[in-house]
């Protein structure tokens, strides 16, 4: 069994997840890659997470980068993290779903990352991986940093809703439908968030994956599960009061999504650099496989005795 897939085996209750997306949000690219707030390194920082995700060994099946994709919405940031992205999607033949955020500049973002007339139409798309329905909604607001969807993006989304998806749907936006603990942050989210949750109430969607916080969190909405990812140029240092939290070089994350037939996980894989124990590996995997059910709990399971 060398070389096995471990996520191939199942020793529990589950099947193998159906799909696979990885969840990225808040790169900030700046033209030139200018040090974000005088501190950042966006481009070093998006670079060591992409290290990661391709070290993860795994082909997902779409790379979905939730908004904030550029700081001020510069064609030559875009054009630096398209061209820092679609390699690595490439290597893994995975689809690659751009979200706008409010730092975005819609014209641009349709010009540079997705090849179309620039526009101040909301970046919206519906892509398919693989019977897995993934709708991209833009919760920018032309010349503000606050989220809000208009009535004609809602009604398109209701059209497309209307007919399911052989797997469920999922929705993925910059600002969450969320409440945050930071008061700041109050100012800056999603309005008018009744219309969104009407429109997918009973419906298949399964899940939200959002950004906008700089802070991973999760919390539900209209029955439906929210995934926020934290950013990957800097984070929020929560360890402080809400009145006192600001940005942290620490903490970046992304989210590695597992779709499954009953149920989705949103694994947060801080990207860092620690020593790493070495116990469990492919031979530990292919000698688990190699044991009855009940040998496998005798093995792993049960405590030695006192």
């Amino acid at each position: 069994m060398k070389g096995m897939d471990a996520a191939s085996v199942r020793f529990g209750a589950h099947e193998p997840a159906q799909r696979v997306i990885v969840h990225v949000s808040d790169t900030h690219f700046l033209d030139g890659n200018r040090p974000l707030g005088g501190t950042y390194d966006t481009a070093s920082n998006l670079q060591r997470t992409l290290a990661a995700i391709e070290n993860l060994a795994v082909r997902p099946d779409a790379l979905v980068f939730t908004g904030d994709l550029t700081d001020l919405g510069e064609p030559a940031a875009y054009a630096a993290l398209k061209a820092a992205v679609e390699p690595l999607a490439e290597r893994l033949g995975a689809q690659v779903v751009w979200v706008a955020g409010n730092h975005d500049e819609r014209p641009e973002l349709h010009r540079s990352l997705l090849g179309e007339a620039p526009t101040q139409a909301p970046v919206t798309g519906v892509h398919d991986l693989r019977g897995l329905r993934l709708i991209a909604l833009d919760t920018s607001v032309p010349g503000w940093h606050h989220g809000d969807l208009d009535d004609a993006q809602v009604e398109w989304l209701r059209e497309v809703l209307a007919e399911p998806a052989p797997h469920g749907t999922l929705l993925a936006m910059h600002h969450p439908p969320l409440p945050s603990h930071l008061p700041l942050f109050d100012i800056l989210e999603l309005r008018h968030q009744q219309a969104l949750a009407d429109a997918i109430r009973d419906t298949d969607v399964r899940g939200i994956l959002a950004g906008h916080l700089h802070y991973s969190t999760h919390g539900m909405f209209a029955g439906v599960e929210v995934s926020v990812a934290a950013a990957t140029c800097y984070t929020m240092n929560l360890a402080r009061p809400a009145v006192q939290v600001n940005g942290m070089d620490a903490g970046q994350s992304f989210h590695l999504v597992h779709v499954y037939d009953d149920t989705i996980t949103h694994a947060v894989v801080p990207v860092v650099d620690a020593p790493t124990g070495d116990f469990f590996n492919e031979e530990w995997v292919a000698r688990m496989a190699a044991l009855t059910p009940a040998q496998r709990l005798e093995a792993f399971s049960r405590k030695p005795p006192r």
